[in-house]
């Protein structure tokens, strides 16, 4: 495991959900210098070896968590682009089962919920 390797992973236990730049910024504060193009090639590299899941809300910068495997989803406000777990909707992976499978295998689904998170539904817009 390099430095950055490991780094990468502290910021994630501390800050889930980070997206590149934020991992850069946290990176640097824990080890000095690192390019951005160092952090996208780590969260690659622990994405490809199953380490790390990839998050992409539409609209949002992709994401990265520690994989898990606990087949979890997530609620993403609007307004702040705060994202949290929550608990697979039901049953086990994939959870849903699309009416017609069109001969996939599925093995995953992913499910986003959209809306406020409960600062910005008490916070006045403006």
């Amino acid at each position: 495991m390099t430095k950055p390797r490991l780094a990468v992973w502290e910021e994630l236990v501390e800050r889930p959900h980070a997206d590149v730049e934020e991992l850069a910024t946290g990176v640097r504060r824990r080890i000095g210098a690192v390019s951005t193009q160092a952090i996208y090639d780590v969260v690659h590299a622990l994405t490809d070896a199953g380490l790390l899941r990839r998050v992409e809300p539409a609209g949002s910068p992709a994401r990265f968590e520690i994989e898990t495997g606990d087949n979890h989803h997530h609620l993403v406000c609007r307004a702040c682009a705060a994202i949290v777990d929550v608990p697979c909707a039901i049953g086990t992976a994939p959870c849903l089962e699309a009416r017609s499978d069109e001969g996939y295998a599925i093995d995953e689904a992913e499910v986003t919920y959209w809306g406020l998170c409960a600062s910005c539904r008490t916070t006045p817009p403006g």
